[in-house]
């Protein structure tokens, strides 16, 4: 059974950081890309940031590019969401989700993942 569990949410200042992981099973992590996606409270997803499945391509959110980094470790499961300088409108539920293939096409189309995490909520406020 394949399963995604995201952790590391929390409250944080704004101007915070924050690291994020999502742990997966039931598959071999090292053969599919991943993406970080958010939904606020009373809207839709948005995609955040997706690694294609070695790592060595990366893509952001254009309004937190510069502030998060994503990252995996494949020997470990795991996906990573670095978050600094973190703003009020960065508040949301961050789920990973599980792109059916290597390499990315258009991860802004929530429509295209086969497998979603429950999500970790991320609330940014003093």
């Amino acid at each position: 059974e394949i399963q995604l569990v995201e952790s590391g949410g929390g409250l944080v200042q704004p101007g915070g950081s924050l690291r994020l992981s999502c742990r997966a099973s039931g598959f071999t992590l090292s053969s599919y890309s991943m993406s970080w996606v958010r939904q606020a409270p009373g809207k839709g997803p948005e995609w955040v940031s997706s690694i294609n499945a070695d790592g060595t391509l990366t893509r952001y959110l254009y309004s937190v590019e510069g502030r998060f980094t994503i990252s995996r470790d494949n020997a470990k499961n795991t996906l990573f969401l670095q978050m600094t300088g973190l703003k009020p409108e960065d508040a949301a539920t961050y789920i990973c989700a599980k792109w059916p293939r290597s390499e990315y096409g258009r991860p802004e189309d929530s429509s295209k993942y086969d497998y979603w995490g429950q999500g970790t909520q991320v609330t940014v406020s003093s």
